[in-house]
């Protein structure tokens, strides 16, 4: 049963996320710049402001929260060698048939923002631009697996975002 009395740790959520990324030396101009640039040609006029704000805004969504805190953790326990064997070998290799990495991105995260989103994701997922691209192919630095869809996705929803501001 819900406990009625809880209160979503809204604020707690969004800075475990952030000092996360930081720890990972990610910083919100390096997803910012994903969503600018994947953007840029559809909104010749838009701002590299207006993608940071459309990043913050897409951070602060309980949903993208949750997702990404779950993907964090995951990646968290995969570096510490705590997963159960044989999850912990395929998260811990990026294994190209788990999928699970990028259904929860793309699914909870760039998904609740539209088929816009759904597409940019796809796109990032497959080009690595900026910062995805040394997550994707960092070595002894911890594991990635779910960070680098998480930025993805963030990026991706952040694009939507500004597509359907203009649009």
């Amino acid at each position: 049963m819900n406990n009625r009395n809880f209160k979503y740790p809204d604020t707690a959520a969004y800075e475990s996320i952030i000092a996360y990324f930081d720890s990972k030396n990610i910083k919100l101009d390096d997803i910012a710049s994903i969503t600018y640039n994947m953007q840029l040609q559809f909104l010749p006029d838009l701002k590299k402001e207006e993608a940071m704000s459309a990043v913050i805004d897409v951070l602060h969504k309980r949903e993208v929260m949750n997702n990404a805190m779950v993907g964090i953790a995951l990646d968290r326990l995969a570096t510490q060698k705590e997963l159960p064997e044989p999850l912990q070998s395929i998260v811990e290799n990026d294994a190209g048939v788990f999928g699970v990495d990028e259904l929860l991105a793309e699914g909870g995260i760039s998904g609740i923002y539209g088929k816009i989103a759904t597409t940019n994701f796809g796109y990032l997922d497959r080009q690595k631009h900026g910062i995805l691209k040394r997550l994707d192919t960092v070595q002894g630095k911890g594991v990635n697996t779910f960070l680098d869809d998480i930025i993805a996705a963030i990026a991706a929803a952040a694009g939507a975002k500004l597509a359907h501001k203009y649009a």
